[in-house]
């Protein structure tokens, strides 16, 4: 099998020894392999996953409560729950737990098992745990705020009236997946609610099992025969780490690897005269954007946060490395959020720049760091992004790393510039706003760790503002204000945000049946087929 038996699927080749060698240079007909950039995953516990390909890896592993409908992300579905109300205070969510849902350990899923998962949640308070503690949850009275009444009942309630919505769209996040609380509570050590365990290990009952995890290397999962919903027809899915999208290319077009996810355009332009791979264009509510660390004392200055948004070369990026994959798209509400403005004030303008660097004190300029991930387009737009900059005299000085080793410096708050992606963790715009509007404590040790934080940008008005967007119950009153918020943070924040994404997928034209939603946590594996 030759696809198998070159150095860098010398791992796959392991999980698949089992598996007769099909042609040279086919991947087996029941597996389904990709090549992907996944070197940002951390944690693999839905508690802690607050990255967009563990989103994505805990969508094929864990059932949630709800969801929503990709194709309409209006419409809010039953997922491990079949039905549920709201109390006319709306403040009381009680609902119906499916029957005859098993977990891959083959214990049946029960109410008490969601909500111990959400008082799991709360009680580790990792980065995620806020979607369910901004509802007045915490430590304390979790247990009595998140009950299971009987064995198919769940009551979930607030500490005030919110937008139903809002409420409804939070319970369809990651955090909210349902993890199997016998198999989990098995595994605790030392009172961590099994998070040591699970950090590298799943216990679901989605559509597959995680077989194997090598950080920056190998994704392997088996099909859960007994999923409820219908047995995968892939019996394996196994997902190598491939940084380079021109090897992704080499092994697609070769019938290596079935799909690949991150070519650039002069990767995939070619693609599209293929006759045997298609291409799959999935608009993502993630976004691209430059931040400025409010610590760094020239980055402070309210001229040198606006002078960077003159900084960037918009158009010339979306012509070439952004082509087909991103937007321009400068408000922190993607396209489609309720309320977002889709306005793009800012241009390329380095004399306009300088000018503002001039009232900052700074007019020849001055030297700054820049953190990025050393995969593409973010090495590609860093070296734009310093290109562009240096007309006005600003220095920059890239310091590339694996996705992990960046995130973690960008939440230690010790980066100065840093370009990343933001994806909403749920479909309601307090999603964006309670991140880039809202800090309420600057502190180091603040318990809330929004990217205003991240950045070090104290705004107590406009957390205030942000505070209060999500307690209005009517929809146009609500929309209007956060469109005022994203005026207030298109004008004054230390974000610079760029593009809207668009995912595009390569795939080998032998397979259908993936889905591409709106979110990476609604891409989905387990309707895949290959002829």
């Amino acid at each position: 099998m030759t696809s198998f038996k070159r150095g860098l699927f010398a791992a796959a080749a392991l999980a698949l020894a089992s598996i007769a060698a099909p042609a040279a240079a086919d991947t087996p007909k029941d597996a389904l392999v990709m090549a992907w950039q996944f070197d940002d995953i951390v944690s693999l516990d839905p508690a802690e996953i607050f990255e967009l390909s563990g989103a994505e890896f805990s969508a094929q592993v864990y059932d949630r409560l709800i969801h929503f409908d990709v194709e309409d992300v209006s419409k809010i579905e039953g997922e491990v729950a079949e039905s549920w109300t709201v109390s006319p205070d709306g403040k009381t969510f009680t609902f119906r737990i499916r029957d005859g849902i098993t977990f891959h350990s083959g214990n049946p899923l029960t109410a008490e098992d969601v909500a111990w998962s959400f008082v799991r949640a709360v009680k580790m308070n990792k980065g995620p745990a806020f979607i369910l503690t901004q509802f007045g949850l915490t430590p304390d009275n979790v247990d009595q705020m998140v009950r299971a009444t009987d064995p198919r009942t769940l009551v979930f309630t607030t500490d005030k009236s919110y937008a139903p919505t809002f409420v409804l769209y939070c319970l369809t996040a990651d955090v909210a997946s349902v993890v199997d609380s016998k198999l989990v509570k098995s595994k605790e050590k030392d009172g961590d609610f099994g998070a040591g365990w699970l950090k590298t290990a799943s216990a679901g009952s989605g559509p597959f099992v995680l077989k194997q995890w090598k950080p920056s290397e190998l994704l392997a999962f088996d099909a859960n025969a007994k999923y409820w919903r219908g047995a995968p027809k892939m019996k394996r899915v196994l997902i190598r780490h491939i940084a380079e999208p021109a090897t992704q290319r080499l092994l697609l077009e070769k019938g290596d690897v079935d799909v690949a996810r991150n070519l650039k355009p002069e990767q995939f332009e070619p693609l599209k005269a293929s006759d045997t791979i298609r291409l799959v264009q999935a608009p993502k509510g993630t976004l691209w954007y430059l931040s400025l660390n409010q610590k760094v004392p020239a980055l402070a200055k309210p001229e040198v946060r606006e002078a960077f948004k003159y900084l960037v070369d918009y158009d010339a990026m979306a012509g070439s490395m952004m082509n087909g994959i991103g937007t321009v798209h400068q408000a922190f509400l993607p396209k489609g959020f309720l309320g977002a403005v889709n306005e793009n004030p800012y241009r390329y303008d380095p004399a306009k720049a300088k000018e503002l660097l001039a009232k900052a004190g700074y007019p020849d300029g001055f030297t700054v760091s820049m953190d990025v991930r050393n995969t593409s387009p973010t090495q590609d737009m860093a070296q734009a992004i310093q290109a562009s900059a240096a007309k006005a005299g600003v220095k920059i000085e890239i310091i590339p790393g694996d996705g992990k080793q960046v995130l973690t410096k960008y939440r230690a708050r010790n980066h100065e510039l840093m370009i990343q992606q933001w994806g909403a963790d749920y479909q309601d715009p307090n999603s964006n706003a309670d991140t880039f509007a809202s800090n309420p404590d600057n502190g180091d040790n603040a318990k809330a760790k929004p990217l205003a934080w991240r950045n070090a940008w104290d705004i107590p008005e406009l957390t205030k503002k942000t505070a209060a967007a999500v307690e209005e119950r009517d929809g146009a009153k609500r929309a209007r204000m956060y469109e005022e918020l994203q005026r207030s943070v298109l004008a004054d924040s230390p974000f610079v945000i760029m593009f809207q994404q668009t995912e595009m997928v390569a795939e080998r034209k032998t397979v259908s049946g993936l889905v591409w939603g709106p979110s990476f946590d609604t891409n989905y594996y387990w309707k895949a087929e290959k002829k």
